[in-house]
């Protein structure tokens, strides 16, 4: 009788894994085949099962066997993992570290500026028994309810995961080292208790959310759930390359728990601000977000982070801001968030700098604050508007990771002051990200549409093929609001090596802030 499938992390079959079922009438054991599937012959009912491959973390679980419902058996890699939970907190509250280690590990808080800044050392941290670090996965689809690390084998009242937050907002990263040199680094949000700067700073960590894939689905594939049996071969058994007219998928995806590593965070330890962002999707995680909070710590501007959840929940008090800022790639918004933001701007005279592109493309919804529900991308059913209506321009998929300059086209605008640049001048020819490389106008461009505001002012456009290119515009509400929009991913991943594209947000930010150039 097929049992079930064992899985990795990924939701990757895993072969040749041992399982030993047992109850009080019987006993038997089971390899997994090539596909992860377990067969068995055992009557239906309530088994312990043991089971274990080398270079996975062994377990037991309590499960029932039926003949019509195969069960997901899971395991983890020996591979370090590790988050915060929350993963965002406000300065003085605490959030527990957890980290799935085979071995003791040293861990360190961080604080990433324009320099690495070390924080404190929170120690060794270990057990007694064998591989006592380990943590232990859920079976089932996780990615929907979240990993629940730190619950089973924790439960000493001396036994303290929990770190308290720095009073200094920023981004923080937990240090995570063993003896025999494994590391890993994962990200935490610091927000202030009250605003202690003008300037308040939004992470894309929704947008983080709904690409991170750790479990074996995100809302790029498998949005609907875990389908039942897990991969052997990506392109033959995922959908997203199966069936390509599934993609974009229809309605609402099923849920994404936050409560998971987000493997894209993490940076490597000898990682300098000014290095390249190697692979596919770091560049709108963390480490490329690390890039527009260093500049702000160079260049002398004081800020403010949140995540993007608090904008929801309302609990970044815009009034008190002069300025908001977005990082490269705040794609996933809920209806409030959007309307909160668009209000202060239009109506309360705020100041927003939209530093990313493909921004507010797509809707979210959130159960609770552990967990959130994609909609389908380029369709507003709940704000029912194009984020041009706040932002000026808005994504359209030509020119996808495309990379070239932008080309100046209003050089006597404040913008540009004492930047030499003339028109038809190009400027952002140097990139951090390598995935797109050729300039500050690459991979995700926003352009001008018929439904932005009358009088914007367009400064510049990326100069990529077919007129495909990031435009760069800003434009005043009658409230005194401004919004400057640059309409690319990659702007804030030229800023802190390309002297035009630093020297122009500079000028914007000051401008905002009512400082002389």
């Amino acid at each position: 009788m097929l049992i079930g499938y064992v899985s990795d992390e990924d939701y990757m079959a895993l072969s040749g894994v041992e399982l030993e079922f047992v109850n009080d009438s019987a006993s038997d054991s089971a390899r997994s085949t090539i596909s992860g599937a377990v067969h068995a012959d055992i009557a239906p009912g309530r088994y312990c099962v043991t089971l274990g491959k080398p270079r996975y973390g062994s377990k037991r679980v309590q499960m029932e066997v039926a003949s019509d419902q195969p069960y997901q058996f899971r395991l983890m890699s020996d591979r370090m993992y590790g988050f915060m939970w929350p993963k965002w907190v406000r300065a003085g509250e605490k959030s527990d570290y957890c980290v799935h280690s085979i071995e003791e590990f040293k861990l360190d808080l961080w604080r990433y500026g324009w320099e690495k800044e070390h924080v404190r050392s929170l120690g060794w941290c270990d057990e007694h028994g064998p591989r006592a670090m380990m943590q232990i996965t859920p079976d089932g689809d996780y990615t929907q309810t979240g990993v629940a690390w730190n619950r089973e084998g924790y439960n000493l009242e001396f036994q303290k995961h929990a770190v308290t937050a720095p009073e200094k907002s920023g981004l923080y990263y937990l240090h995570a080292k063993t003896r025999s040199g494994n590391f890993c680094a994962f990200p935490w949000i610091v927000s202030p208790c009250e605003p202690q700067a003008d300037v308040a700073v939004l992470t894309s960590n929704i947008t983080w959310n709904a690409y991170n894939n750790f479990g074996g689905r995100s809302n790029y594939f498998n949005q609907n759930g875990l389908p039942d049996q897990p991969v052997v071969n990506s392109r033959q058994d995922i959908g997203r390359y199966t069936r390509p007219d599934l993609w974009p998928f229809e309605e609402t995806g099923a849920p994404l728990s936050f409560q998971r590593p987000e493997v894209a965070s993490e940076i490597a330890e000898s990682t300098a601000i000014t290095d390249p962002i190697p692979g596919r999707m770091g560049s709108c995680f963390a480490p490329g977000e690390w890039r527009l909070l260093g500049w702000l710590d160079r260049e002398g501007f004081d800020y403010d982070l949140y995540s993007e959840v608090d904008v929801h929940l309302d609990k970044v008090p815009l009034d008190q801001y002069r300025v908001l800022v977005t990082n490269n790639h705040p794609e996933y918004w809920s209806k409030e968030m959007y309307f909160r933001v668009k209000e202060w701007v239009h109506d309360g005279g705020g100041k927003l700098m939209y530093l990313g592109g493909c921004g507010m493309y797509a809707e979210v919804e959130f159960p609770d604050e552990a967990t959130m529900l994609c909609r389908r991308e380029g369709v507003w059913d709940q704000r029912g508007e194009p984020a041009t209506k706040l932002l000026g321009v808005e994504y359209t998929h030509s020119g996808f990771q495309s990379g070239s300059p932008y080309r100046v086209f209003e050089p006597g605008h404040w913008a540009f002051a004492g930047t030499g640049l003339k028109a038809d001048d190009r400027f952002g020819q140097s990139s951090l990200h390598e995935r797109c490389p050729g300039g500050a106008s690459a991979h995700e461009l926003d352009k001008i549409s018929p439904d932005g505001p009358d009088n914007m002012i367009h400064l510049a456009k990326g100069d990529n093929s077919e007129g495909s290119g990031a435009d760069l515009i800003t434009y005043e509400t009658a409230a005194g609001g401004v919004v400057f929009s640059v309409g690319s991913l990659c702007w804030t991943l030229s800023l802190v090596i390309d002297d035009h594209v630093s020297a122009i947000t500079a000028n914007v930010l000051r401008r905002f802030l009512h400082r002389e150039s």
